[in-house]
């Protein structure tokens, strides 16, 4: 009852307001560095033709595959966006997008034309900060295997990833973790240098 609840609520919420969100991107599966760009420029565009509104889009990066061994390095950015959908409905859309583009969801981490990540909406925490706190606290060996049946906001993992937050940086460097109370730039600046040095600008 409790966790229908807080549901609830964020529901409500999400219906008056417009809210900020916050969006990773990514694709290693391409003949060329210049076709996964071209593959994440397409994705932004059809998400701004769906009638999401796009304020920021970071700079390209090189990242290594993640985990590594996982395949070719990948091309990842980060996007702020404004919208009035509840996070259930732009998960839909961004998941249209990728199957447009032709993802296919075979394996958890495998290589992907393009990954759409919903990382943050305004300070929402989904469905409940139990469950949140539950996902984050997953061992490494189930996180590699198991996948959440319902959406989880923050992203569990946004804090641990700096081929997430490097570019996050660029556009949301203040964007506090509703969860951990830090911002974009502290998480960052937490990661250890060699994995914030592994995420490069795309010259």
């Amino acid at each position: 009852m409790k966790q229908a609840t807080e549901r609830n609520k964020v529901n409500e919420k999400m219906s008056q307001f417009r809210s900020v969100t916050l969006i990773a991107l990514g694709a290693n599966v391409a003949l060329t560095q210049s076709e996964l760009v071209t593959s994440l420029q397409k994705a932004i565009k059809m998400l701004a033709d769906a009638g999401v509104t796009i304020r920021a889009v970071s700079k390209f990066y090189k990242t290594p595959a993640f985990p590594a061994g996982a395949g070719p390095d990948y091309i990842n950015a980060a996007l702020v966006a404004i919208t009035d959908w509840a996070p259930a409905r732009l998960l839909e859309e961004l998941h249209r997008i990728e199957a447009e583009m032709g993802r296919k969801r075979v394996q958890r981490w495998g290589q992907r034309c393009l990954d759409l990540d919903l990382i943050a909406v305004d300070d929402i925490v989904m469905p409940d900060a139990q469950t949140y706190h539950d996902w984050v606290d997953l061992p490494l060996e189930r996180q590699m295997v198991e996948a959440p049946e319902q959406l989880i906001l923050p992203h569990p993992r946004v804090h641990e990833r700096a081929f997430v937050l490097v570019p996050l940086a660029d556009v949301a460097p203040d964007w506090v973790h509703p969860v951990r109370g830090q911002t974009v730039t502290q998480m960052r600046d937490a990661l250890p240098a060699a994995l914030r040095d592994e995420v490069t600008v795309m010259e």
